[in-house]
Order: structure tokens, then C-alpha cells, then sequence
């Protein structure tokens, strides 16, 4: 998930059915988090402000990363996935180098400004696993037990956890 495809979404949106089923298909093996947030969005926009249509997530064969995370954005009775298909959730990932030069006092801010990055996305993150498991079996707590280590949920796992409606 990347700007193209961003950019791909938003044309394809534009010229969407204005009433009725609109089917997002996705097999992605992940991508900027951002990108999967803002697409997202776009998706609970409309949903909100265009009650006359319905959109719909049809996962295949790997929802991974940042595809879970747009994933998140659709009501739970929203989304699909077909036979054999995985999620796979985990922690965003970082890495940064900090290097430390000059006046002590002036060290302490580069710190603190990777702890403030640090605990803002995290936040930013469970936003999105408490999107995901909203309305379904799975308690919050758990997928940020087991996020860190990569968690694959086959799509039979997945309904029988109601993260999502169904399989095709």
C-alpha cells in the first residue's frame, strides 16, 4: 500500500456506483500504515455521509499489515474474505538512529522527541486494533499480546473470532 495505489483508490472511488454495493477487493502483503489510514478514512467518510451505499471489504488470500489496517475501517458486518485468505497483524515497526552531540541540555529534546513519536504511534496503532476487533470475539488486550509476534488469523479463524461476516 503505497501513494500510487492511494491514488488509484481515490480515482476508482470517484466514479463508484453513487448508490448500492461498492466492493473494495484487496490482496496486499502491506505497506504505509499512513496510506492504509488515510484510504481508510476515505472509506468511513463515505460510509457516514452516503448512507445510500453500501461498501464492502473483500479480502484475498493475504491481508497483511497495513491491508488489515484498511481493513479496520469497515463495519465488521462489512467485511469479506475468501476461502484461505490470512490477516496478519503486528506492531508498527521503527527504526531510527538517535546520535547524540553538543550541549547536554541541548541532548535531552532529540530524546524526548523519539518517546513522543514513539507513544503517539502506539496510540495511533491501537486505534486501529481496537477498530479491528470492534463488535467481534476478540478483546483488545489480546491482540496486543500477541501483534508483536505477528499474528496470522486464517479466514476461518477469523469468522469464528467475528472479525469478519463472512467467507466467500
Amino acid at each position: 500500500m503505497d501513494y500510487q495505489m492511494y491514488q488509484s483508490f481515490r480515482d476508482q472511488l470517484v466514479i463508484a456506483p453513487t448508490e448500492g454495493l461498492v466492493t473494495v477487493e484487496l490482496s496486499t502483503l502491506g505497506g504505509d500504515p499512513e496510506v492504509a489510514r488515510m484510504m481508510g478514512e476515505d472509506i468511513r467518510f463515505h460510509s457516514e455521509t452516503e448512507p445510500q451505499r453500501r461498501f464492502v471489504f473483500l479480502g484475498k488470500a493475504a491481508i497483511y499489515s497495513a491491508g488489515t489496517t484498511f481493513m479496520s475501517f469497515f463495519a465488521r458486518e462489512n467485511r469479506y474474505l475468501t476461502r484461505g485468505t490470512r490477516l496478519m497483524i503486528h506492531e508498527r515497526l521503527l527504526t531510527k538512529t538517535i546520535q547524540i552531540s553538543g550541549p547536554l541540555t541541548t541532548c535531552i529534546p532529540a530524546f524526548k522527541a523519539t518517546l513522543n513519536e514513539i507513544e503517539a504511534s502506539i496510540a495511533i496503532q491501537n486505534e486501529g486494533f481496537a477498530n479491528l476487533v470492534h463488535g467481534s470475539k476478540v478483546a483488545l488486550d489480546e491482540v496486543t499480546r500477541r501483534a508483536p509476534e505477528n499474528w496470522y488469523v486464517e479466514a476461518n479463524e477469523a469468522l469464528e473470532l467475528g472479525l469478519i461476516e463472512g467467507i466467500l
